[in-house]
């Protein structure tokens, strides 16, 4: 099972390759042929240290990474790894990006970690619970008791995400929210984990793209599911709340 310290060490290694390249000038690579899907060396070099440390714990277990493709792929757990989740931010300089890695089982994330080593915060889940290292101390995490869209917050990287009947649908949840802030990134979910806001909502989210997050919204309280309901852990339009009742409330509104 990840414990705590392996959740640090695996953090640890990872901002040992993001933290020097990051507000420095590097080389950045587009990964599509048409429009930006921005790759950098930190991305591949932090996934790299990042399966080194798995496969020396764990060889028999699975690994599923953005930038070095699958390992073990029918194994019953499975490491689901996003080294730079926000890679538009590394390289605008933004500290809003962060590095992901989730433990999937069966299916179901058991484990995760969001660490944003620039400011020096590390929010992770074990069987435990979920729970906050950084500036101001530790802690266990928390969410909001929030239960009215009226008074809900919410975060998005950008509305252009939503396209189609999908804009349609954020757009109405947007207009019955108190307050809706862009530009986070896997940022928004751990603050949702963390009681700082209500709902994060994203589209067409790859599987590494929130397996490192599951876990430590549900340790702390929250639901975060699909547009549709379903479990998150493989990724698509995703939906994270601070209760069941303000989750239940957002699928009524833009759900199928």
């Amino acid at each position: 099972m990840a414990t705590a310290e392996l959740l640090r060490r695996i953090a640890a290694a990872a901002a040992e390759q993001t933290l020097p390249r990051f507000r420095r000038a590097g080389a950045v690579s587009n990964k599509q042929a048409a429009g930006f899907d921005p790759v950098t060396e930190a991305d591949r070099e932090a996934e790299r240290a990042i399966r080194e440390i798995i496969r020396a714990e764990f060889p028999d277990d699975g690994i599923v990474g953005e930038e070095h493709g699958v390992e073990n792929p029918d194994a019953r757990r499975v490491w689901v790894i996003d080294p730079i989740d926000g890679t538009r931010a590394f390289i605008s300089g933004v500290p809003l990006w962060g590095t992901l890695v989730g433990l999937v089982e069966d299916g179901k994330a058991v484990a995760g970690l969001m660490s944003q080593p620039f400011i020096g915060e590390l929010y992770y889940a074990t069987g435990q619970g979920a729970f906050y290292e950084g500036p101001g101390g530790a802690r266990p995490l928390a969410t909001r008791a929030t239960t009215s869209l009226a008074e809900a917050s919410l975060f998005t990287t950008t509305p252009a995400l939503f396209q189609g009947a999908l804009r349609d649908r954020y757009d109405r949840l947007e207009a019955a929210v108190r307050l809706p802030r862009y530009g986070t990134d896997c940022y928004a979910f751990a603050m949702v984990a963390a009681g700082h806001a209500d709902i994060a909502v994203e589209a067409g989210l790859q599987s590494y793209d929130i397996a490192g997050l599951v876990a430590l919204i549900e340790r702390a309280g929250g639901v975060v599911t699909t547009w549709q309901g379903g479990r998150p852990e493989g990724g698509g339009d995703i939906v994270a709340a601070a209760t069941p009742a303000l989750h239940r409330a957002v699928l009524d509104l833009v759900g199928d």
